[in-house]
């Protein structure tokens, strides 16, 4: 071992096995635990301890890394044990909400713990490598310490002291990868409709038109903070009859090749929603507003 402070991981899904696998390739101790102990076998093989119970596993070290399925499992994990927490940290890679996050870090502090909540942005077979990234938020006094150790997992990107920005940006980036996977699977359906397309052949004109397009977020995403300060009208705008439109042919071709239009169906309703408010045109920030006002009617 390099001398490194040792580490507990708690969770040996495909995750919490890949986190503690990347701890271990940096030479440092590594302690896990997991309630079906039989998932434990391939890190202990790779040099893990494997701790005979929870009260074990957290009193291994002064960092507590949680990975479970969701925030529930994780109190009824800890609970039993949380006089053993007291002047340790627990840092939370669970997938959860901002409240959630919230009520882990109060119920952590009155224990005398201290507390990171975290998003993972990778998958199991990218941690550790320069792909990954991980997200999180707590107190700062927390984060700088561990930062070296945590960026081991995939670079630590700390988005401030509000406890809940690491699981709100978390979803956040999860809700935009889900609607992109709608949108593919969606236009493959239709690509593939006719005998001739093929779902290979389609991507390989998706990707980069996707990729093109993608070029564009950076450029909407700050005419959004200006609306949001009132500082500018948008200037990246197009006619709302021009949205309507396109949006119904692809509709009316969708219908035709026997393709389901329920994932348009959200985006025909907030295009109607702005044409009710008496706008013209469409623009990201017109858009990302009425998303916050709530779904929209049409």
């Amino acid at each position: 071992m390099n001398g490194e402070a040792p580490v507990t991981v708690v969770g040996l899904g495909e995750m919490g096995r890949a986190l503690a696998d990347a701890f271990l390739a940096e030479g440092r101790p590594v302690t896990v635990w997991n309630r079906t102990a039989a998932k434990a076998e391939g890190v202990v093989t790779r040099g893990a301890v494997r701790a005979g119970s929870v009260a074990e596993a957290v009193t291994a070290s002064p960092l507590v890394v949680v990975c479970l399925l969701d925030y529930s499992a994780v109190r009824e994990t800890l609970e039993p044990v949380a006089p053993q927490l007291h002047g340790r940290t627990v840092v939370n890679l669970t997938n959860g909400t901002p409240v959630q996050a919230g009520e882990m870090a109060e119920w952590a502090a009155g224990h005398g713990a201290d507390y990171l909540d975290g998003g993972i942005m990778a998958v199991p077979t990218t941690v550790a490598t320069p792909e990954a990234f991980i997200l999180y938020s707590g107190e700062q006094r927390v984060f700088d310490p561990l930062r070296g150790t945590l960026d081991v997992l995939g670079a630590a990107k700390y988005l401030g002291a509000e406890v809940g920005l690491a699981s709100l940006y978390d979803l956040a980036l999860l809700s935009g990868l889900n609607l992109m996977f709608d949108g593919f699977h969606h236009s493959v359906a239709m690509a593939t409709s006719q005998k001739e397309g093929t779902a290979v052949g389609f991507t390989e004109l998706l990707v980069p038109w996707l990729t093109n397009m993608a070029q564009l977020l950076p450029a909407f995403a700050a005419e959004v903070d200006a609306d949001l300060d009132r500082d500018a009208e948008p200037q990246l705008t197009q006619g709302l009859d021009v949205q309507l439109v396109g949006l119904a042919n692809i509709m009316n071709a969708s219908r035709e090749a026997g393709v389901s239009t329920a994932p348009l169906e959200p985006s025909l309703a907030g295009l109607k929603a702005l044409l009710a408010e008496g706008r013209g045109v469409w623009s990201a920030p017109a858009s990302v507003r009425q998303l916050r006002s709530g779904p929209p009617v049409g």
